[in-house]
């Protein structure tokens, strides 16, 4: 195992650095070094690290919604309002549906697994989104119609929606039965995870506040109890629809609101956290791949990718309809809303592993969408902020 880690940190920290250098996501050199170190080509990754690679990539995610629900201040989305609430579910329904629809007669899968591609590529990266987003908000871009504020918050709030929708189809799939009552779930689990996340926060803030707690500790206090976030949602799947992943975000957001001198504080803490988290859940999704499937995707899975991008574009479009966003401000919108990874990343091996027949071409082509998508629409982020956003 010690190894394997050496192996995973020295490559992937090596290519991720000539990646940037490049003006391309690390992450990308960090999934190449899980394909080339997994068990399909050189197989120098421990099988104990394998084993545990699911929970790994879901602590990975929990760390990146935890920060990004420490920089989503409730000041600015009472302000941005309508479009925030529609951007967290339109642009995702509407690609993930397109996906449903063209994916049986592209790839040659059923429609219920063509669904559940559609929820693993629907969602759009924080990894991607949530630093240019914060660096934007530093430089002042975007800040009167607070752009950077609206395509964060939408953005995470999706992740939640998409992640909720791909538990509850993969339910049906395994149980083999089309549930209503299954869908009405969606909203009821949002809104409890919404509920506790904040009450929790509440309680932590008076906490904090009034027990002196070393920063650091406070971080694993707030990590532990995203834990136990993520654990209830498991556990009470069969009493009560639950978000635990919308209640860790709302947990973070609670403690910006309430607190926001330490919010500032062990928001950097979690930035260095994500350094390892990040190398962790990306090489782990590399390993998982099967390249062949990759190969045998092929051109089907390029175009199926990108006419979902296109449904996704006119989703953003329609939220932001009757806004006062500008043509060029929507056209960065767009750009923005393209990238995948982090979510792609912590549940596109989540079907193989559940024994979806068509599992690998899931996880081909969500692997897939990031190394499209993801240095597409951080590039297009980077170059064109300064042109399209005041």
């Amino acid at each position: 195992m010690l190894l394997s880690l050496a192996l995973i940190m020295i490559i992937g920290f090596g290519l991720s650095g000539i990646f940037t250098r490049l003006r391309l996501p690390g992450f990308l050199g960090m999934i190449i070094t899980g394909i080339v170190l997994g068990p399909n080509i050189l197989n120098l990754i421990s099988s104990d690290i394998l084993n545990i690679s699911k929970d790994l990539r879901e602590i990975a995610l929990i760390v990146i919604l935890t920060r990004a629900g420490l920089s989503i201040d409730l000041k600015d989305l009472k302000r941005i309002g309508r479009p925030a609430i529609l951007m967290s579910f339109i642009p995702a329904t509407f690609e993930l549906l397109a996906v449903t629809l063209i994916a049986p007669s592209l790839l040659h899968i059923t429609y219920i697994e063509a669904a559940i591609m559609g929820s693993v590529l629907a969602a759009v990266s924080p990894a991607v989104i949530v630093p240019r987003m914060l660096h934007l908000m530093e430089g002042g871009y975007g800040k009167k119609n607070s752009i950077p504020q609206l395509i964060m918050a939408g953005s995470s709030i999706d992740d939640i929606y998409v992640i909720v929708i791909f538990t509850i189809l993969l339910n049906m799939y395994q149980s083999g039965n089309f549930n209503t009552s299954a869908l009405l779930a969606i909203p009821v689990s949002l809104v409890m995870g919404l509920i506790v996340g904040i009450i929790i926060g509440i309680g932590l803030v008076y906490l904090f506040k009034h027990l002196h707690i070393r920063d650091t500790i406070k971080v694993l206090i707030i990590i532990s109890v995203a834990f136990v976030f993520v654990s209830l949602e498991t556990a009470l799947k069969d009493l009560i629809p639950f978000s635990g992943l919308l209640a860790v975000m709302a947990l973070g957001g609670t403690i910006l609101n309430q607190y926001e001198l330490l919010a500032k504080r062990i928001k950097g803490k979690f930035s260095k956290i994500w350094v390892a988290a990040e190398i962790i859940l990306f090489v782990l999704v590399g390993a998982a791949v099967n390249i062949n499937y990759i190969f045998e995707a092929g051109l089907a899975a390029v175009l199926l990718i990108l006419a979902a991008l296109i449904f996704r574009i006119v989703g953003v479009n329609l939220c932001l309809l009757k806004t006062k966003l500008n043509h060029r401000e929507r056209l960065f919108c767009s750009i923005a809303y393209i990238p995948k990874a982090t979510v792609q990343a912590a549940i596109a091996a989540i079907p193989l592993a559940s024994g979806v027949s068509n599992g690998q071409i899931i996880l081909a082509v969500g692997v897939l969408a990031i190394l499209i998508t993801a240095p597409l629409g951080a590039v297009g982020i980077d170059l064109t902020y300064q042109s399209l956003l005041k």
